[in-house]
């Protein structure tokens, strides 16, 4: 406005000296793949999109910082920051120099599986591939063996693992941070967060900066993160996408990519292979039958399988029997618990859990369910191990959240019906080390009185029809069959609940729609933080204003997450006091079991909680 009205009264100088030594940007073009595929076109711009941001911050940083020219000292910088792909190989290979020779035949066979996956990584091109390996096979560190290798061999600039869920990515980030070292592991989910300040070390400033852009050797991220990412529109989120270029990502528990969203996911995971230098991974112990979206959306690659068959199906990696059993009432299931000394029960709902914990009773009976905080659970999970290989009584019930890459080993395990690949997680808590014979380790699948909750009901469909086909349920034939029939139960439309593909293919680039609309996990909960006796000052903190992410961070594992009614009756009972907009706290502290965790029965009359 000044400078209109310097011109209006005739002040302004005249700068017409200046316009020649102002350059024409030349028109930008779009690249050929993109002029006759609204989808892929957007993809890309979302890709220049990233580069853009992502170039503007770091521009301004360095010019913050005092660097005269940021572009000239970008390399250097990130060289003394971590380590080479080259370095990080040799960090692995140290780790498991011991583990050679093998001990023991199941060693063995890890080890086989471990040598099988550094071989291919420095000898098949980059690609897609597939990684199968049975429960206890020691996939993760074959997997990063894989990557590195493949990195090293190919000019990959950083490994990218991504994990259905939060709960076991802590443990996955500690472990490559183990063998890489931290400074070279970078942990991003909605649960960690880093500050840049000078009082929490250099390490943590690197994160913090990193986490932005992802400029990482090596990332460990969720799904949720990765590809509500790969959808958004906004600057924060999109910064990162460039970063996934010449990358090798590796999905883990691939049987687990939301099935909801199935069509976008598998379509912007071939876009970035096909296009963007980048080798894919589908890493699980129960293989997905995806080979049909990844014909339609990228059609020049076929999926190579990393394990060879006769590894992975090798004997001593089946150590259960599944049994299939009928309907049964939460009494008499009691009492077949009651009578084990160690077992597990695994059920679908919160609600079901804690009927049948209810009902067990001597020694050693434990709950588990996401009504009790991380923190809560981590320090239970602790209790059922160290009992477990004691040989101490130990009854469990939990629901799924068990089957989560939770490294617990029964002898006995119960799974209500479920999708196959649940049965088969569960299955992957019963002699998980080979200690007995598959004959003296039942899974038994039961059908519980009450009817499961809608959400089960086309994953169920799908393994009642191979229950009646197949025999061996844990056989990689039905495996395929159920996960064919799982998708063909979904349908087009059930893959792709949003019609994200339809919208992107239509050439009016609506990317601030579609990011609106692609949410892997709806947003109808609301997040109660818990009082414990370790962690009364931090709460104190919480009420004295502070709002610090690390502050928030370190609350995140005494936090439980609700439905909106169920927190609206809390609250509307006085047992949740909201501190703001976002926070609230549990203020009736008679609310929270150390059993069973947090009742969601509000407690309007302010009787006990029994």
């Amino acid at each position: 406005m000044g400078r209109m009205n310097k011109a209006i009264f005739g002040k302004l100088e005249n700068y017409a000296a200046f316009r020649g030594d102002i350059q024409k940007i030349p028109i930008a073009r779009l690249p050929e793949f993109c002029l006759n595929d609204p989808r892929a076109a957007s993809f890309f711009i979302r890709m220049l999109f990233s580069c853009l941001v992502d170039a503007d911050y770091l521009d301004t940083e360095y010019f913050m910082n005092g660097s005269v020219d940021p572009v000239d000292h970008i390399g250097e910088i990130q060289e003394k920051e971590h380590n080479k792909i080259e370095e990080l190989d040799e960090k692995l290979q140290l780790y498991i120099k011991d583990w050679f020779p093998p001990k023991n035949e199941l060693n063995r066979l890890r080890c086989e599986i471990l040598n099988v996956c550094i071989d291919n990584g420095e000898k098949l091109p980059p690609g897609l591939f597939t990684l199968t390996v049975p429960t206890g096979g020691g996939k993760t560190v074959s997997s990063l063996a894989f990557a590195l290798r493949h990195a090293k061999k190919w000019g990959k600039r950083r490994i990218i693992y991504v994990i259905p869920y939060t709960s076991i990515i802590e443990q996955t980030a500690d472990r490559f941070g183990e063998i890489l070292g931290t400074e070279n592991v970078l942990e991003h989910h909605s649960g960690v967060q880093y500050e840049i300040d000078e009082s929490l070390g250099d390490e943590n400033i690197q994160k913090a900066k990193a986490i932005e852009n992802w400029d990482m050797p090596v990332i460990v991220t969720t799904a949720v993160q990765f590809f509500e990412s790969l959808y958004s529109n906004k600057p924060s989120k999109c910064r990162k996408l460039h970063n996934l270029a010449e990358s090798v990502i590796i999905f883990d528990e691939a049987q687990m990519m939301p099935v909801p969203y199935l069509r976008p996911c598998i379509y912007a995971i071939a876009q970035l292979a096909e296009k963007y230098g980048v080798s894919v991974v589908l890493c699980t112990a129960t293989q997905p039958a995806l080979e049909g979206l990844f014909q339609k959306y990228l059609p020049e690659k076929t999926a190579l399988e990393l394990c060879p068959a006769e590894i992975r199906n090798h004997l001593l990696f089946k150590r259960v029997h599944i049994q299939k059993r009928g309907k049964v009432s939460w009494e008499s299931l009691a009492e077949d618990l009651n009578v084990q000394r160690q077992v597990l029960c695994i059920v679908n709902s919160r609600k079901n859990a804690y009927t049948l914990f209810r009902l067990l009773s001597g020694p050693g009976v434990f709950h588990l369910s996401t009504l009790m905080h991380p923190e809560h659970r981590r320090r239970i999970l602790g209790i059922i191990r160290k009992r477990l290989v004691d040989g101490e009584a130990c009854r469990v019930i939990s629901t799924a959240l068990i089957e989560a890459g939770v490294d617990v080993d029964f002898p006995v395990v119960y799974r209500e019906e479920a999708g196959l690949d649940s049965i088969l997680q569960a299955a992957g808590r019963c002699n998980r080390e080979g200690k007995q014979s598959p004959e003296e380790s039942p899974v038994i699948v039961f059908q519980a009185e009450n009817p499961p909750p809608h959400i089960f009901k086309i994953p169920l469909g799908a393994a009642r029809y191979v229950m009646e086909k197949q025999e061996e349920l844990d056989s990689e034939d039905a495996i395929h069959e159920y996960f064919s029939e799982l998708l063909s139960l979904k349908g087009e439309d059930g893959q792709d609940c949003k019609k994200i593909m339809e919208r992107l293919g239509r050439g009016d680039f609506p990317f601030s729609s579609v990011a609106g609309d692609f949410r892997l996990i709806e947003n109808d909960t609301r997040t109660i933080i818990i009082p414990a006796a370790e962690n009364t000052g931090l709460i104190n903190r919480l009420y004295e204003g502070e709002r610090s992410r690390e502050l928030i961070r370190q609350l995140g594992i005494y936090s439980v997450s609700v439905y909106k009614d169920h927190f609206e009756n809390l609250l509307y009972a006085g047992d949740v006091k909201m501190l703001d907009e976002e926070i609230a706290i549990l203020v009736n502290e008679k609310l929270y079991s150390e059993e069973t965790g947090l009742s969601l029965k509000a407690d309007f009359g302010k009787g006990e909680f029994i």
